[in-house]
């Protein structure tokens, strides 16, 4: 779980492009959005394209991502309970 949670650290930092934060600077249960990382709709839907194209997950519901893109912990334990890569 360790493993995904810096991998999922590294990805957000790099698909998008958040410059003035580093992997080491994002705790696992930051929020992502509002007074966490600051993240925005646009970067929702950059995320839930990762998570199709790197996890094989489909979010269809967009209520589930506002569950499942709270922090690194959330997502890493949605991704492990339902990857298909």
């Amino acid at each position: 779980m360790e493993a995904l949670k810096q991998e999922l650290k590294s990805k957000i930092v790099e698909v998008l492009n958040l410059e003035d934060i580093a992997v080491a600077d994002i705790n696992d249960n930051d929020a992502l959005f509002g007074d966490g990382l600051g993240l925005d709709s646009i970067d929702a839907l950059e995320l839930i394209v990762m998570l199709d194209k790197d996890y094989g997950i489909k979010l269809v519901d967009p209520k589930e991502g506002k569950t499942i893109f709270q922090s690194i912990e959330t997502m890493a334990a949605y991704i492990g309970a339902n990857r298909v890569k």
